[in-house]
C-alpha cells in the first residue's frame, strides 16, 4: 500500500497529545496524508528541521498573499490619510469657532478658554483611545504565524513510513490467517 509523500500539519486537542515519533515527548501536532492513510505525531520543532522534511510552498498562493498584503497596506494608508484630513478639518472648525467667540464676547472669553481647554484635552484623549483600539483590532485580525501547513518528508524518512505501514499490514494479515482454523494442517486420519 503506497501513499503520496504529502503530509498536512494539523493540531489535535491537548488531551489527545501522544509521544513524538522522533523524541517521544508529548505533542499535539500531527502530520497526516490527504486520504488519512498514514499519520504520526511530531513536535513542531522537528518540522523546521530540513533533514526531516521540507515545506511544500504553493507559489500562486504566496503571490496572492503578497498582493493582498500590499493592497491591505495601501488601504490602511488611505484610511490613515482620511483620518488625518478629518482631524485637520475639525481643528480648523474649532479655530474658526474660537475666533468668532473671541470677537463676540470679550468678557466671557476667559471662562470659555478654560472650558475649551478641558474639552480639547478630553477630545485628544478620546482620539488616542480610538486609535489604540483600532490598532489592537487590526493586530488581532492578522494571523500570528504564517508557518507552512504542507510538508514532504525526506526520502529515508518517507521510506521508513512505507516500511512501517507494510509491516503493519503483513502482521494484520498473519493474525487473520492464524485465527482461521483452516490455516493449520489437519491431523492425519489414516494409520502410519
Amino acid at each position: 500500500m503506497s501513499f503520496p509523500n504529502i503530509y498536512t500539519h494539523r493540531k489535535v486537542a491537548e488531551g489527545s497529545a501522544k509521544g513524538c515519533e522522533i523524541c517521544f515527548k508529548p505533542t499535539s501536532s500531527v502530520l497526516i496524508t490527504p486520504e488519512n492513510k498514514d499519520f504520526f505525531y511530531i513536535c513542531p520543532v522537528h518540522l523546521k528541521d530540513r533533514g526531516f522534511c521540507t515545506p511544500i510552498v504553493d507559489k500562486a498562493a504566496e503571490e496572492a498573499k503578497k498582493k493582498k498584503a500590499e493592497e491591505d497596506k495601501e488601504a490602511k494608508m488611505k484610511e490613515e490619510i482620511e483620518l488625518v484630513k478629518k482631524e485637520y478639518e475639525e481643528k480648523q472648525k474649532k479655530k474658526k469657532k474660537e475666533e468668532k467667540d473671541k470677537e463676540k464676547e470679550a468678557e466671557k472669553e476667559k471662562d470659555k478658554d478654560k472650558k475649551d481647554d478641558k474639552d480639547k484635552e478630553k477630545d485628544k484623549k478620546g482620539d488616542k483611545d480610538d486609535k489604540d483600539k483600532k490598532k489592537d483590532e487590526k493586530e488581532a485580525e492578522t494571523p500570528a504565524t504564517d508557518e507552512p501547513r504542507v510538508f514532504a518528508l525526506q526520502k529515508f524518512v518517507y521510506q521508513q513510513r512505507l516500511d512501517k505501514k507494510r509491516q503493519a499490514e503483513i502482521a494484520k494479515r498473519n493474525r487473520e490467517r492464524m485465527s482461521n482454523p483452516s490455516f493449520f494442517p489437519s491431523v492425519p486420519k489414516g494409520l502410519p
